[in-house]
């Protein structure tokens, strides 16, 4: 079975992002105001972009790392223009642009599993330095 990340359009015109194993019925509910509360209030919705996975927790995985991104990079991925998906990445606080993006896995891959940063030395770093 196929499971999906999926980024609906709202009528305000803000973006919703979710995961599924049943996309069509997913959108109905979207749709008929079942859905999330998000989508009850700002719908109906339109199905903006798509990505496929084998596995739910990968779709959902995915969900959770797009849900973070800025409304910027959504539409770059949204668009196809996944060369600035990178530069998105940066921090705007970072003015200096000396640190490095944080790793966002590939996009428009399907049956990928979203690559996650290795934190592990950062919170060591970080207790070390007590």
């Amino acid at each position: 079975m196929k499971c999906h990340m999926y980024i609906l359009k709202c009528s305000d015109g803000s973006f919703y992002t979710g995961s599924t194993k049943y996309l069509e019925l997913r959108i109905k509910q979207h749709q008929d105001g079942q859905g999330a509360n998000h989508t009850r209030k700002y719908g109906p919705v339109e199905l903006v972009y798509l990505e496929e996975f084998d596995r739910i927790d990968f779709a959902f995985n995915r969900e959770k790392q797009v849900q973070g991104w800025s409304r910027k990079k959504k539409e770059s991925l949204i668009n196809g223009e996944n060369n600035k998906l990178r530069a998105l990445a940066y921090s705007t606080r970072d003015k200096s642009g000396l640190s490095e993006p944080v790793p966002s896995g590939s996009s428009n891959q399907t049956n990928a599993s979203p690559q996650s940063p290795d934190r592990e030395g950062e919170r060591k770093s970080k207790k070390e330095t007590k």
